[in-house]
């Protein structure tokens, strides 16, 4: 099979290769999947770089996400999976051969079906951005009649946690963003307020439109600890999946934790539990049969191109997610 690799990080156009690799077989308990399209995500260019974790085997084909048909069987999966068109995560999570190729071999539990009027495309979308937005905002319970806020709405992850969080119920969405198309792009996913946080009197805005906050989903922990310790309210909770602002930030925790019974958590996807991961592999798939949905698709690349298409994720400008095709 045709496939993108690389045998130690660094810049993408140094350090990925091109060239044939074996068909893999699947394992007990694994389907093959024909991949149509590979989704990019900054945790795959961080990989890639060795920014963020350690090149944990000698040859790792990149990305985590993607969608496709699946092809072959493992011992002991539903024959049923056979044919069927699918969307998958984590296939480079653990794991050393990810998407960036013909085909992949990962467990059945990593696989969902995909609905017929879902491109192939989208489908490589929704791996760890949706799945991330979905953790964040259901971690902490259903937000049926909760006031939700948005840090980052123009971004993947937050577009869905926007849409998502309508579809939950919530009683009101509003988001953060730095204007622009992010902020336009926040507010076609739902949101009824856009504050710039930026703006010295953000947290006076977002508690006149609110009176706090309940459930904040945040993409700088670290960087926001001023705003979201502010506008969080009574019994609120603040959900982070990223903190670009400091590994290590002050957190108010007598001043806001304790004082306001909040709580504070960390998501990353690879870590939470396998139950929550299906069930929201469960309920994005319920969501994306309701009703249409809003996806950014940020640039599609053929295979070859693949160290382009990490290189537009680093670029930090893409609307939406980059999108690698195998198949061409």
């Amino acid at each position: 099979m045709r496939a993108i690799w690389y045998t130690h990080t660094g810049p993408a156009a140094e350090v990925l290769q091109s060239g044939e690799r074996p068909l893999p077989e699947p394992a007990a308990g694994e389907v093959r999947v024909r991949l149509a399209a590979s989704g990019v995500n900054p945790a795959d260019t961080y990989r890639r770089a060795g920014t963020s974790y350690a090149n944990e085997w000698p040859l790792i084909i990149p990305n985590s996400d993607g969608a496709g048909v699946v092809e072959a069987l493992g011992a002991g999966a539903d024959p049923a999976l056979l044919g069927q068109r699918v969307w998958l995560y984590n296939a480079q999570r653990g794991r050393p051969f990810g998407t960036a190729a013909e085909f992949t071999c990962v467990p059945v539990e990593y696989v969902h079906a995909l609905p017929d009027h879902i491109g192939f495309e989208i489908g490589a979308c929704l791996g760890i951005p949706a799945m991330t937005a979905h953790r964040c905002l259901f971690a902490d319970g259903p937000v049926a009649g909760l006031r939700v806020l948005v840090s980052g709405g123009g971004g993947a992850v937050g577009n869905y946690a926007v849409q998502l969080a309508r579809w939950g119920g919530a009683a009101w969405v509003g988001a953060t963003a730095s204007g622009g198309w992010k902020a336009e792009d926040s507010r076609a996913a739902g949101a009824e307020a856009v504050f710039d946080y930026r703006a010295p009197d953000c947290a006076q805005r977002i508690m006149a439109a609110t009176g706090g906050v309940d459930r904040i989903i945040e993409v700088d922990v670290g960087g926001n600890v001023a705003l979201w310790s502010a506008v969080v309210a009574l019994n609120g909770s603040v959900i982070g999946y990223a903190s670009r602002g400091g590994a290590t930030p002050p957190v108010p925790v007598s001043g806001t934790l304790m004082r306001k019974n909040v709580n504070l958590r960390g998501v990353v996807l690879n870590s939470a539990p396998a139950a929550a991961r299906r069930q929201a592999m469960t309920e994005i798939t319920r969501w994306l049969r309701e009703g249409e949905r809003l996806h950014r698709i940020a640039a599609t690349f053929p295979l070859a191109q693949t160290a382009a298409a990490h290189e537009a994720v680093e670029a930090g400008t893409k609307r939406g997610t980059v999108v690698v095709l195998p198949q061409e």
